[in-house]
């Protein structure tokens, strides 16, 4: 079973109750647009967000940033498939990931690295859906 298969019957084969986020974390995985975990946190630091991305990552507090930034550095291609396997629109993909990504990121890398994709599948059952959807 690859690490996609593995990260879609996480949760029990159900999905997490949110549209954004059971878009975004096959893409955590590899696949799609953001190319891994550590893809995702490239095209942030090689589109302006480096600061942000590493505050995420690292272990102290996580910096903050717009649903534009975000836009700006992934790309309208990148929103635009997170628009159309969520079925949000392009607008509520960003704010979403704005508010979703720091938290995401951060508990996806608790000792300040980027694990391997092995790594990732287990850090994702261990996710608090709470915190990341302001539950």
């Amino acid at each position: 079973m690859g690490l996609k298969d593995m990260l879609s019957g996480l949760f029990g084969g159900k999905k997490t109750g949110n549209s954004l986020l059971d878009a975004v974390l096959p893409m955590l995985a590899g696949g799609g647009a953001l190319g891994g975990l550590g893809g995702l946190v490239s095209k942030l630091t090689n589109g302006g967000l480096g600061d942000q991305a590493k505050s995420w990552v690292g272990t102290g507090p996580n910096q903050e940033v717009s649903g534009d930034q975000l836009h700006q550095a992934l790309g309208q291609d990148t929103i635009g498939q997170l628009a159309d396997k969520s079925g949000l629109s392009h607008d509520e993909v960003k704010t979403g990931l704005a508010k979703m990504l720091p938290n995401l990121v951060n508990q996806l890398t608790p000792n300040g690295q980027i694990p391997n994709l092995g790594s990732i599948g287990s850090m994702v059952k261990g996710l608090d859906l709470g915190k990341l959807l302001g539950k």
